[in-house]
């Protein structure tokens, strides 16, 4: 397996080192990362959407969390009630546990499941105190004296 770091597309920016991970989690092709098979999508400047193949899956088998800015998708393996003898088995039904570390300001919207793809909707809000501000330069004379 080829790796390589996405530290060069990240030299001008500070602070962005999750995005740098995220990235090279996804691009990580190892056993624990690769099944089920999913896609990160982006829908504009604030949304993003998670899409994890879920296959044979239902709502009450999968289940999601957010904890201390780390999305986990987790899905429990299933339990055929009837006695099958398979010729060939191509559909995996093995338990799976997914983690994608979320930046700043991102939060879930919302989940569904169709046709078994689990699609997670997720949204970066900002909030009014991290928003950047204009600052006015004025002439000198019309600052007030710093008391020292």
């Amino acid at each position: 397996m080829t790796s390589f770091s996405m530290a060069p597309l990240f030299r001008q920016s500070i602070g962005f080192d999750r995005f740098n991970d995220l990235f090279e989690s996804a691009l990580r092709n190892d056993a624990n990362s690769s099944f089920p098979p999913y896609n990160v999508e982006k829908h504009g400047d604030d949304q993003y959407r998670i899409i994890v193949a879920a296959a044979g899956f239902q709502e009450s088998d999968l289940e999601l969390q957010v904890e201390r800015g780390v999305l986990t998708i987790s899905g429990g393996k299933r339990e055929s009630g009837e006695n099958v003898t398979y010729l060939h088995q191509g559909i995996a039904q093995r338990a799976f546990k997914l983690s994608f570390r979320l930046a700043d300001h991102i939060e879930v919207k919302g989940a569904a499941l169709n046709n078994g793809l689990l699609s997670i909707d997720l949204e970066r809000i900002v909030p009014e105190e991290a928003k950047p501000k204009r600052i006015p330069i004025g002439a000198a004379a019309e600052r007030p004296a710093l008391e020292g």
